[in-house]
């Protein structure tokens, strides 16, 4: 595999896997979106009934397969904004100067 450091070459790392196994006709907006929000939906399953406090410092054991539901559903996200050509960056980057028009920092 890769050395996966970045946004692009964990994009380019997703895309070769895909494509060795023959993935990329299933891999539709569509299909992108629901498969992230079932990764997203299991990792807050981690989550469901604890205090804010336990969320704040899960035993190893649960962090490691938090660990693991983050990086899908990152996956996911990286493969949906490929489909799509978003860049990923450039769009948060967007998004937070509407952000901070829409939302002032007080005495700002």
């Amino acid at each position: 595999m890769k050395d996966v450091t970045d946004l692009v070459s964990l994009r380019d790392t997703l895309r070769d896997f895909a494509a060795a196994r023959d993935w990329k006709p299933f891999h539709t907006p569509k299909n992108l979106a629901m498969a992230m929000i079932v990764e997203a939906a299991e990792l807050v399953e981690h989550f469901q009934w604890a205090t804010p406090e336990e969320s704040l410092a899960p035993p190893p054991e649960k962090l490691a397969a938090i660990r693991d539901e983050v990086a899908d559903t990152l996956i996911y996200l990286v493969e949906l904004a490929d489909v799509l050509g978003i860049d990923l960056i450039a769009a948060a980057r967007d998004k937070i100067a509407k952000n901070a028009i829409k939302y002032p920092a007080p005495g700002g």
